[in-house]
């Protein structure tokens, strides 16, 4: 064999090493990416168990409150049977807001307030919304880093013909300004 075909060989299998390798590391994104949802999904399957204990607890004290109990069971079902990354999103931001207001109706009855098994669903949900927050972090910088890695150069080549394709934060949307937003303090 000639030089010439020598050279072309090794041209060839240096560029197919060279795909393999951005394959492999678009794989590595996307298992990232994969695995930060599944810490998400963990975290909000606990928060969905919880659930209903809460609804029975506060059900012995705002027996009449049947309007927000509806809501937050609604909201837990849609949460759990949301099919996509979208509609879980969209799903569990609704589910936060019916929490919201569940939370907010123990205000009106003290017994509830001091109720404790009341106060421990409640710890135990504020402590799942903490992790939820943090794997949320982590969730969208595996998104913001694998949209990176397909977007760049040379991976943006292949990335198309190998089915790499945008992935979707987990946006809190409107309820962002309300997370976002320092506790006020009044004397």
């Amino acid at each position: 064999m000639s030089t010439t075909v020598w050279v072309i060989l090794g041209i060839v299998a240096v560029i197919a090493i060279w795909a393999v390798s951005i394959y492999n590391g678009l794989v590595a994104l996307r298992q990232r990416t994969n695995q930060a949802f599944a810490d998400i999904d963990v975290q909000l399957k606990q928060r969905s168990d919880l659930i209903p204990n809460l609804v029975e607890t506060v059900k012995g004290y705002a027996a009449h409150e049947r309007g927000t109990l509806e809501a937050v069971v609604n909201a837990r079902n849609a949460a759990i049977a949301a099919p996509g990354i979208e509609q879980k999103v969209a799903a569990e931001n609704m589910l936060t807001g019916a929490l919201r207001q569940l939370f907010a109706l123990s205000e009106s009855y003290p017994d509830l307030k001091a109720n404790q098994n009341f106060q421990q669903l409640q710890a135990e949900i504020a402590d799942i919304e903490n992790k939820l927050a943090a794997s949320r972090r982590f969730f969208n910088s595996a998104v913001q880093e694998y949209n990176t890695g397909i977007e760049q150069f040379p991976a943006a080549l292949f990335a198309g013909m190998f089915g790499f394709g945008h992935r979707t934060f987990f946006d809190v949307g409107e309820a962002r300004a309300q997370l976002e937003q320092a506790p006020s303090v009044k004397f």
